[in-house]
């Protein structure tokens, strides 16, 4: 059974924490995190380019000049695609890019990236993160006492948001705050460190078995 050393806020070793085999010991399979990724990326896409087609521009409706002895092409609109102003021909339109992936699919996907953060020595585990007032200097001090490079993308996860907390995070670039259920596989993968809560971590345990 694995197992993480637990931080206090000063960077101090707490206990040791055993952690589910099932969740933190996962082999990776590149095709089910491909697949959730590219999942989770489509959902971010707005969806809303639209061009207009020949019968959605304005105008055209006169026949631009006679059909025979002008010596030019035959035309019935100024409206069509090959005239300036015209219509556009299969451009893009309002649609949603969601692609379905399982709900186990994903979980899967969860527990490899969560293993590999383990392995690679990328994961952080915090007793709590408590902070008496909302300055960001605060939250840097936490940071700097259990190693945590800011000058690299680090994602600080709790189980819920603490108001002091999301204020102090903000202004700090490379670090994302967030809650638990909020985080996507493609967050953690995002990230080369990953700083979590240990109440945080249980419920990862108790919803990834």
């Amino acid at each position: 059974m694995p197992s993480i050393k637990v931080l206090n806020q000063l960077g101090q070793e707490v206990k040791d924490l055993e952690l589910s085999s099932e969740v933190f010991e996962c082999a990776a399979n590149n095709q089910v995190i491909a697949d959730v990724i590219n999942s989770q990326r489509a959902a971010m896409r707005q969806g809303t380019a639209d061009t207009k087609t020949r019968t959605e521009v304005s105008g055209g409706g006169k026949k631009p000049y006679r059909q025979k002895g002008t010596g030019r092409a035959r035309q019935g609109s100024t409206r069509a695609p090959q005239w300036r102003g015209g219509g556009v021909v299969f451009g893009p339109t309002p649609r949603k890019y969601n692609l379905k992936v399982n709900k186990k699919v994903v979980k899967a996907a969860t527990r490899m990236v969560l293993s590999d953060r383990l392995a690679s020595g990328n994961l952080i585990v915090l007793d709590k993160i408590v902070l008496e007032d909302n300055k960001t200097k605060s939250f840097v001090k936490v940071l700097d006492a259990i190693n945590a490079n800011v000058n690299k993308k680090i994602i600080v996860a709790t189980l819920e948001e603490d108001f002091n907390l999301v204020l102090a995070a903000r202004n700090i670039p490379n670090v994302y705050l967030q809650t638990k259920s909020h985080l996507s596989v493609y967050d953690l993968l995002n990230a080369d460190m990953f700083v979590i809560t240990e109440d945080a971590i249980a419920k990862y345990e108790e919803d990834l078995k």
